[in-house]
Parts: C-alpha cells; sequence; structure tokens
C-alpha cells in the first residue's frame, strides 16, 4: 500500500502544517524525499484553507482573504532531479475524505477577485455540491446531477530563481499599467500571508517578500486548472530546481472548461496519489518549455451536447479583431440567458457552466474581424429536455431556492 507522505488535519488551519505551503520560491525547503518510480499519497486541503462553510450563506466567499492561497502540499523531493530534466508524474487515483463528502462553487465579488463574467454578476455569491459516490448535486440548482472528474487544479515544480525574478518583473509590469485596476491585473508578492513551508525566522521574510503567488499558470505547470488531469493522466514536468520540488493542491470534484467563475469549480479537500519518474536532459530532448500531459482515460461518457457560439463582438455591439476571449464570453452569456429560459436564474446558470462537465472550444482564429469560441453543454446532465422545440421551453424549475448571495459591505 502506498504511503502518504503528507497529511493534513481539516480541523487545523494549513499555517501549521510545515508540509503546505502557498507561494512560489526555490527556497522552500522538501517537504518530504522521493526516488525515482515510487508511488505514494499527498493530502491537500482545499485552496481557501477551509474558509468556506457548508451552509447557505455568501459571506464566506464575499470576504475571503484571497492574499492566502493557494494552499499547496509539497514540495516533494525526488532524488536524482535536476535542472533540464523532466519529471513524469502518473496520477494514479484522487479522491474525496470520507468526513468531507462535500464541495463548493463561489463567483467573487468584484472588488474581491471577480470571475470572467463580474461584470455581470458583481456580488459574491456561492452554491453547495453534496457528494454520493462519483456523482455530485446542488441543492442550490435544482434538475441536475452530473458525474465528476476529480482533478487538481494546480500542480508543478519550484521555479529557479532566475525564473522567479523573471516572473516578478514582467507581471510586476502589467500591474503598473494600471495599477488602479478592480479587479487587479496581477497578484503581486505579499509577505504578510506568505507561508513558506519549513523556512522560519530571516529566510522566511526573505523568501516571503519576493515569493510569487499561486494564481496564474506559468512555465511550471501551476494553476493550470484542466479538468482532463485526473486519474489515469501522465504528465511531463519542466524541472527547474535540483530535487524537482513537486507541489499539489486545489482539487476539484468537477469543473467546466475555463473555471468562469474563478472559484469555478467543484472545491474540495482530499487527496492524490502519484508515482514518479525521471527523463534526464528531457527538456532539451523534446523542446518542452511548459507541461505537457495524456489526459485522463476515465472521463464521464456525456455524448449529447447543446453548444452555443459566440464571436468577437462584445456586449454593447464593439467589433474587436480576432479576440477569443471575448469570443468565449459570449459563448457563456448565450448559454446563460438559454437556461433561464427554463426557469434558472443567472447566477444558477453561471455556476453551472463553471462546475458541470462543459466543454470550452477555439473554433475559429482566421476569419477576420471575428473568432468564434463555443460552450458545449452536456444535456444528459439535466432531468428534463433541454433542446429546443416548436412548442417552446416545457419544463421550468422556478420557485425553487437561488444560489446564495452576498451583498457588498
Amino acid at each position: 500500500m502506498a504511503e502518504t507522505i503528507i497529511k493534513i488535519d481539516l480541523n487545523k488551519s494549513p499555517y501549521e502544517n510545515e508540509k503546505v505551503h502557498n507561494r512560489w520560491h526555490p527556497d522552500i525547503p522538501m517537504a518530504a524525499m522521493v526516488k525515482p518510480g515510487d508511488d505514494f499519497i499527498v493530502e491537500c486541503h482545499d485552496w481557501t484553507g477551509g474558509q468556506i462553510n457548508n451552509d447557505d450563506n455568501a459571506e464566506d466567499v464575499r470576504d475571503v482573504d484571497l492574499t492566502q492561497v493557494h494552499f499547496l502540499s509539497g514540495p516533494v523531493g525526488v532524488e536524482g532531479a535536476e535542472p533540464g530534466d523532466l519529471l513524469v508524474v502518473d496520477i494514479l487515483d484522487i479522491g474525496t475524505f470520507q468526513e468531507s463528502q462535500w464541495g463548493f462553487n463561489g463567483f467573487f465579488s468584484k472588488q474581491n477577485g471577480g470571475g470572467f463574467l463580474t461584470e455581470h454578476f458583481p456580488e459574491a455569491q456561492k452554491t453547495i455540491w453534496d457528494f454520493n459516490g462519483m456523482f455530485t448535486k446542488s441543492r442550490h440548482i435544482p434538475g441536475v446531477e452530473f458525474a465528476g472528474l476529480i482533478h487538481p487544479g494546480l500542480i508543478g515544480c519550484l521555479p529557479s530563481k532566475s525564473m522567479l525574478d523573471e516572473w516578478n518583473k514582467r507581471e510586476k509590469e502589467l500591474y503598473d499599467t494600471d495599477p488602479d485596476r478592480v479587479p487587479g491585473l496581477v497578484n503581486l508578492p505579499f509577505a504578510d500571508t506568505a507561508h513558506m513551508g519549513k523556512l522560519n525566522g530571516d529566510a522566511r521574510n526573505a523568501a516571503a517578500a519576493e515569493g510569487a503567488r499561486t494564481v496564474p499558470p506559468r512555465e511550471h505547470g501551476g494553476n493550470c486548472d484542466i479538468k482532463d488531469l485526473s486519474r489515469g493522466s501522465q504528465i511531463y514536468f519542466p524541472v527547474y530546481v535540483k530535487d524537482a520540488g513537486l507541489s499539489v493542491g486545489d482539487l476539484h470534484f468537477s469543473q467546466g472548461d475555463g473555471e468562469i467563475t474563478f472559484c469555478g469549480a467543484i472545491e474540495m479537500a482530499g487527496w492524490i496519489h502519484m508515482r514518479v519518474n525521471l527523463i534526464k536532459g528531457g527538456m532539451e530532448k523534446y523542446a518542452i518549455k511548459n507541461p505537457i500531459f495524456k489526459p485522463s482515460p476515465m472521463a464521464p461518457k456525456y455524448d449529447d451536447y447543446l453548444i452555443f457560439e459566440g464571436i468577437s463582438v462584445d456586449e454593447e455591439g464593439k467589433q474587436h479583431y480576432l479576440d477569443v476571449h471575448i469570443a468565449y464570453r459570449q459563448a457563456c452569456l448565450n448559454a446563460i440567458e438559454y437556461l433561464k429560459k427554463f426557469g434558472y436564474s443567472g447566477a444558477q446558470a453561471y455556476s453551472l457552466l463553471g462546475c458541470a462537465p462543459v466543454q470550452g472550444h477555439i473554433s475559429g482564429v482566421v476569419d477576420v474581424p471575428n473568432a468564434c469560441a463555443t460552450l458545449w453543454l452536456p444535456t444528459d446532465i439535466f432531468d428534463f429536455d433541454l433542446k429546443p422545440g416548436v412548442d417552446g421551453p416545457q419544463h421550468s424549475v422556478a420557485g425553487s431556492m437561488d444560489v446564495p448571495l452576498a451583498k457588498d459591505k
């Protein structure tokens, strides 16, 4: 049986666990060491470290301290790993804790994080999802149940010092173009809430002052939020420091492509079973700059979709040149308006698109001036017929509980 090399206690703050960290820095000591070929289990807090409760009140989402996130388990050192190698990670299994059979989805206040559609949903709301084996449903969104595809939203290796310096330089340059923007363009280093694992004293303070926040994906992997990295996936990570320093967290029970609500998957605490190997000199051998992976062979099987198109013309009718971001936003908004015809509130539809096994596709980027993006909504997750018909929508969920909302203070 595989050894659990990092354990957590859901009743304690992640700040009390020296095998957990919430910044990227090459000086963070290894929490555990393994050898190539070893398999092992790592336990993970939810990404907020327990700030969100299983209730019908969204004030915790409104007031969440996003300077703390993400809490990651690791780093796990791999003996013999050197800069330039590839770290091969097999996800053998992943799951929930028996005592924590629930997860949450939310959209943050525009004043505190925002989201993909924050101009349309500017205040904090959340949905709670209960797990029943491989399936999940929410008391806040009626008429829907689907199979989860549990995956780590965030996984990657430690950066080198030169890479960290490059991250901080380029992100500070972007921040300086509009430092007063709400939500902010970038999350800069912030020492006050940094948890640097086993580092303490002056070394901790120096690293915390420049440690990169975990919010974006970068060259090393990080917060890529790829729903297909589930059991059976194999990932090839570039190695930038001695022993690699693999960290993982932000586990999701299910997520739609794009994780559009920002807190946009079904967030959960849980565990992940992994195996590691090395390809010496693999970065140069295969010209790898960013991670590559093989997807899980165990995706939920949904064959029937309604596909919503969007083009790069914004809500005010302004034309943009091949803008995929705007095109996908329009596809999402089109799907939300469609779902509202069946009695869902806009918030219920928005949350569902972030949680359910929705596919997002870039369909065209050459036909000037419009890019085309599509959102694929599986119809089998609904307990009624969602397709258009000559008689109009024949089912309505209106009148049941809506998504809890917390007004800005």
